[in-house]
């Protein structure tokens, strides 16, 4: 249980200068004017190379369940080849209970995905735990703690955005916030191929963030870290009374060389009645509406950093987005019997929506190939509905867990659910081809694209009269207080997991 306050950092100016009174001003104002002249005689177009990369994206809802050392996670994030980024959602990795959507946040499980996800991408075959991990492991009897190499990290929220680290699974600790089918390829094979260890590359924890049961996580490729920039992140609650987080969103903003990405983590409006589909219609309006991402040190010369979700390049939403099938339970049964996806993805209601115009207009998502992701019987491949148990609400089949994308850089190589038995949903993940612009080393830039004028003219005065500098330190201010982003390891030996069992409440909203 992770109940530290947030400390915030603060932002200042690069340099803050006393200079000369003595007949100071029409000197000054002479440089100026020769530096502004200056700069524009040395500008000329912007020239970029591309770049072609891998975008891995996963949304899982894995019901309230925390999870435990032996859980297999080779189905959901093995691809063909590595990826080199890789964003990954989840909902509700806690019970929405009441004591954890109004108390304070435990981080305990996002500890334990964290770690998870860093073993499953930087996965080493000669291990001795490699055959262990690669184990189905679904079985609550292979619970245990981790071996003894296994560490818990806790890191300093206060640190720089560019520096170079392996792994660091940081952890925020504020609770509520308010703040096309054409062209889909069938689903691929799902067993992992590894790479050797020579194509290996290791991945490092970008950012992440959580809010009740959301919680958000970006994986890059170890030697893409000093590029991104511009890290940023935003939370809107949608859950009780409007505004609490056990539903809503978490956004991450992040600039890689020249290009900028958006990542929306969704738990949408739940129900199965007629007109919920008007609630997550709403909740998709407000979060986009409510999402800003602020910017207040901005560096000379450089493009305006984007404030909202869709003044990026390329945006993914991801998440339970919970539209379900306009049928009925018989209609459902039967098409399901057949393993007609395409029957029922006629009465699935985010199509419907999005083809009225009234949600996610001008968004694609890939076409669906695979079945109904929701809701299933725990630890069974069977659906509810399937069931006579009285102990489980009856609930029809549906694709709640979705994955969309906006950007004329992104092209869909394909898209599939895993087959864990973990929780009531099935994970789904979706691999992008995406371009990202990458600045022409040989472009000339601008005198002051990354120094500020005033840095300039002080470095052109005669020695009597430099400046005096008071502080030099530029730090960076995390909308909603952003994660522990590209942090230095602090490792320490407590073991992250356990296998005393949580009281669980009644469920607000599932």
């Amino acid at each position: 249980m992770g109940n530290g306050a947030e400390r915030r950092n603060s932002c200042s100016d690069e340099d803050s200068y006393v200079l000369p009174p003595e007949d100071f001003s029409g000197w000054l104002k002479e440089e100026s004017d020769r530096i502004e002249r200056q700069r524009f005689e040395t500008e000329a177009p912007a020239t970029t190379d591309t770049l072609n990369l891998r975008l891995f994206v996963g949304t899982w809802n894995v019901g309230g369940k925390s999870p435990h050392w032996g859980l297999n996670l080779t189905d959901w994030l093995g691809t063909p080849s590595p990826a080199d980024i890789y964003v990954l959602g989840f909902q509700e990795i806690v019970p929405l209970n009441a004591g954890n959507v109004l108390g304070a946040e435990d981080n305990g499980p996002a500890a334990k995905w964290l770690t998870l996800i860093q073993r499953a991408l930087n996965i080493n075959t000669n291990d001795p735990q490699f055959p262990h991990y690669l184990t189905n492991a679904t079985n609550s009897e292979l619970e245990q703690s981790p071996p003894a190499s296994s560490t818990q990290n806790d890191c300093s929220e206060e640190v720089e955005l560019n520096q170079e680290s392996s792994f660091e699974p940081s952890l925020s600790s504020n609770s509520n916030s308010n703040s096309s089918e054409e062209g889909s390829p069938s689903a691929p094979c799902r067993s992992m191929k590894l790479a050797s260890p020579k194509q290996q590359h290791q991945f490092c924890l970008a950012a992440s963030k959580q809010m009740v049961g959301i919680f958000l996580s970006v994986w890059v490729r170890s030697d893409f870290n000093r590029y991104i920039s511009n890290l940023k992140v935003s939370r809107v609650g949608r859950g009780l009374m409007g505004f609490l987080g056990n539903k809503g969103s978490i956004a991450i903003s992040m600039t890689l060389h020249q290009t900028t990405f958006c990542f929306v983590c969704t738990h949408l409006a739940s129900g199965e009645k007629e007109g919920d589909e008007v609630k997550r219609n709403s909740d998709v309006m407000e979060i986009l509406k409510k999402t800003k991402f602020s910017h207040p040190c901005r560096v000379a010369g450089e493009p305006v950093p984007p404030e909202s979700i869709l003044d990026h390049d390329n945006v993914i939403w991801l998440g339970d987005l919970n539209y379900r099938l306009a049928s009925n339970y018989w209609d459902t049964h039967e098409l399901l019997q057949k393993n007609d996806w395409q029957a029922l993805l006629e009465k699935d209601q985010l199509r419907i929506e999005q083809k009225a115009g009234h949600v996610f207009k001008g968004w694609e998502e890939g076409g669906i190939y695979f079945a109904p992701t929701y809701k299933y019987v725990a630890n069974s491949d069977h659906y509810v509905i399937q069931t006579s148990s009285p102990k489980q609400k009856q609930r029809t089949p549906a694709w709640c867990d979705r994955i969309l994308w906006k950007g004329e850089g992104l092209k869909q190589m394909w898209y599939v659910r895993g087959e864990s038995k973990f929780s009531d949903h099935k994970p789904v993940c979706s691999l992008f081809s995406v371009q990202v612009n990458v600045a022409n080393k040989n472009n000339p830039k601008p005198v002051c694209s990354n120094t500020p004028v005033s840095s300039t003219i002080a470095a052109s005065l005669p020695p009597s009269r430099q400046p005096i500098v008071l502080s030099g330190v530029v730090k960076v201010q995390a909308e909603e207080l952003l994660l522990h982003t590209m942090a230095q390891s602090c490792i320490q030996s407590t073991p992250m997991f356990s296998s005393t069992a949580q009281k669980v409440t009644s469920p607000i909203g599932v």
